[in-house]
């Protein structure tokens, strides 16, 4: 198995973990997450095929809509409310 394989399955276990924790302390580590997702899919692109890629950032995608729906609001200028 390929290193960007493992390293794939290594950030799907360390994503149920921040799932696990209260909202108030995914904050950080899945910000993190959110900007190593892309940069992880595009060595498993490089690696394995494009189509992987395109599969595995529609998964991201699904997963982080609501933290991307907040960034896109916030860059439009809007101030949407974060939940307590």
């Amino acid at each position: 198995m390929s290193a960007s394989l493992l390293l794939g399955a290594l950030y799907v276990i360390c994503a149920a973990v921040v799932a696990m924790l209260p909202i108030r302390r995914q904050y950080w580590p899945a910000g993190l997450m959110l900007i190593a997702a892309p940069l992880l899919l595009g060595l498993i692109g490089y690696q394995h095929g494009w189509i992987w890629f395109f599969l595995g950032m529609a998964a991201f995608l699904s997963m982080f809509r609501n933290p991307l729906r907040y960034l896109w609001r916030v860059a439009r200028g809007e101030r949407p409310e974060i939940p307590e």
